[in-house]
């Protein structure tokens, strides 16, 4: 039998957002200059337009916002010009994380003060690789510092500490401790959590491409990369999911799972960033340890995005006009020889051999192969003699 929830012990605030953190959020890339610094006016440019796609909350500063390279005051600064930029449209979930729980508290509770901040994604602490009951106590000791709901985030891929489904069964019954980003990548782990905590417990899919299957199983949304790029489709599809219209879910599913599964061909988040760029969002530009896309990754991810639409497909390329033939009958039978276009003695088929008549020559083209001159000498009236100039080799 499932556990419900009692909310009335926590306190207003993450009532309201408890019911507000449904569908899908972006976990927000953090956009630089050039020279490396946060690009204010991109992630300006990059909030709004994510808030008038539809998104139904946004996550500034977790694993997708570079956020282990930002200085303390960089990460509040994300923090705060998501706040103004949203000024109260939609939920922000601001991501606060630390291997220390010391700082991990003094972080949430920085972050908790301010007015904008709906909820506070907070992961496993990364490098200890604590037990279950460490995991426990790190977070249970974070929510009891602050009054606004906490979203744990389980991504043991890139912080070797798993939380167990039976750990978060415990982790639920905390005060403020409200969901989990689920991004295990194990659907029979997700299907467990879900049959073990309350009802009430928000549990999110961590990776867009199973969301739907999280949906189905009583998941209430996605924190999601995806939506970078996709913010509007990515919302719609969650929305209609949520909606038990899976006829349109799926539909949108099968038309971007291309691009949710490019966006991990290399390290999230290169090739959210990388499409973003391509779109004119914002700059290509990473952090150390972070480097630029390898080329044959980008290309195949450039691809994706213009199937998918994102991106304008190249105009066919026009085929240059490569060969001419020369015809020639000043003396003698007549003649042709094949010529290409870059050759002095044909110039485009402007070119005059020197001592020929005007009269008694004329050049045809173009023609783009050497196969197709060739053809085309065979249908020309009194031709006898047919040769080739050296420029066609």
């Amino acid at each position: 039998m499932l556990l419900t929830r009692d909310l009335t012990h926590i306190p207003f605030r993450a009532n309201i957002s408890i019911m507000q953190l449904r569908g899908c959020g972006t976990a927000l890339v953090t956009p630089f200059t050039q020279d490396g610094a946060v690009d204010d006016t991109a992630l300006r440019n990059l909030v709004a337009w994510q808030v008038d796609s539809g998104i139904d909350f946004l996550i500034p500063c977790g694993t997708t916002g570079e956020t282990p390279t930002l200085s303390h005051d960089e990460w509040l600064h994300v923090i705060d010009v998501t706040i103004e930029v949203v000024a109260g449209r939609v939920p922000i979930m601001a991501g606060a994380t630390s291997n220390s729980t010391q700082e991990a508290v003094a972080k949430a509770k920085e972050v908790s003060s301010r007015p904008g901040v709906d909820a506070i994604l907070t992961a496993s602490p990364y490098y200890n690789k604590p037990t279950q009951e460490g995991q426990y106590r790190h977070f249970k000791a974070i929510a009891e510092a602050v009054d606004k709901p906490i979203i744990l985030y389980n991504v043991p891929g890139r912080t070797s500490a798993n939380i167990e489904p039976a750990t978060l069964a415990r982790l639920s019954e905390v005060p403020n401790i409200a969901g989990v980003k689920e991004a295990s990548g194990n659907i029979t782990q997700i299907a467990e959590v879900l049959n073990l905590v309350p009802e009430t417990f928000l549990v999110f899919s961590g990776d867009d491409a199973i969301t739907l299957p999280v949906i189905a199983l009583g998941g209430v949304g996605i924190v999601s990369v995806a939506a970078n790029e996709i913010p509007r489709e990515m919302a719609e599809m969650t929305r209609a999911a949520l909606a038990n219209d899976w006829q349109a879910a799926r539909a949108i599913h099968r038309k971007y799972l291309p691009l949710m599964q490019a966006n991990f061909i290399e390290s999230n988040p290169l090739p959210a960033k990388a499409v973003l760029a391509m779109m004119g969002k914002i700059q290509e530009v990473y952090r150390l340890p972070l480097l630029p896309m390898r080329r044959d990754t980008r290309s195949k991810l450039q691809r994706v995005a213009t199937e998918v639409g994102l991106l304008a497909r190249p105009a066919a390329p026009t085929v240059s006009a490569e060969f001419y033939v020369y015809e020639s009958w000043a003396a003698g039978p007549h003649k042709v020889i094949l010529h290409r276009a870059s050759c002095g003695q044909c110039s485009s088929g402007k070119g005059r051999p020197s001592g020929h008549d005007p009269n008694h020559s004329r050049w045809h083209g173009p023609f783009h192969s050497p196969g197709e001159a060739r053809e085309a000498t065979h249908h020309m009236p009194g031709v006898l003699i047919r040769s080739e100039c050296k420029c066609a080799a």
